[in-house]
């Protein structure tokens, strides 16, 4: 039975042997078994990270965990923005966002404590770093954005690829997620009036955050 991975793969294929050729598309399938692989590494760093803590804290910090990678049509497009070529080692030398974890906590702290533990590990190289939960997106967006790079070892070489790691609380991610809904819905019209209520729910997701944080003080004092 095949992957999910792999009918994505052979799903685009047709297309990217018109554009790429059938050497390049070789050279695809392998880069993208490797950014597979790369975020494979990642979640089990975090899963291992979520088991420690829960010992700690008698409680699972993450949520949940969800990868993705970027396809094939928005590699391109974003290929197109940046005025790069077409191939394959374009790809791995200019986007940093091809593989994608996302990691979904229960407080606002268990963010930071994840990030802060990840980055520790000597074989994590952190190569950017964007705090939308301290400086929120104009839209009212927040999450804790990582670039790292995390090695991959393979039968004859180890290979360090890059990742985007977004994290972000349950409160974050439902906003995210129906805001996305909202402002990509392809039979509707995005209006100011509707930007601004979806800013006014961001705030009321913070909010949401904030009492939450407290409340898990309190329980926390108590025990």
């Amino acid at each position: 039975m095949k992957t999910e991975f792999e009918n994505i793969l052979e799903k685009s294929f047709a297309y990217i042997l018109e554009k790429l050729g059938k050497e390049q598309v070789d050279n695809y399938k392998t880069l993208m078994a490797y950014y597979r692989c790369a975020m494979m590494e990642i979640e089990t760093k975090f899963n291992v990270l979520n088991e420690e803590f829960s010992l700690a804290l008698d409680r699972n910090p993450i949520n949940s965990i969800k990868t993705r990678l970027k396809s094939f049509e928005s590699i391109k497009e974003k290929l197109q923005r940046k005025g790069l070529p077409l191939k394959v080692e374009s790809i791995e030398e200019n986007l940093n966002d091809v593989a994608g974890v996302r990691v979904v906590c229960s407080f606002t702290e268990d963010v930071y404590t994840l990030a802060e533990a990840l980055l520790k590990q000597d074989d994590i190289v952190l190569i950017e770093k964007k705090d939308y939960i301290a400086n929120p997106k104009e839209n009212g967006y927040r999450s804790l954005h990582l670039i790292v790079s995390v090695p991959i070892f393979l039968a004859k070489e180890k290979r360090y690829m890059r990742v985007e790691i977004q994290l972000r609380t349950i409160a974050m991610d439902v906003w995210a997620s129906l805001e996305h809904q909202l402002r990509y819905k392809k039979e509707n019209e995005f209006t100011t009036q509707m930007a601004m209520e979806l800013k006014k729910c961001a705030q009321l997701s913070a909010e949401l955050d904030s009492r939450m944080d407290a409340l898990r003080e309190i329980v926390g004092n108590r025990e």
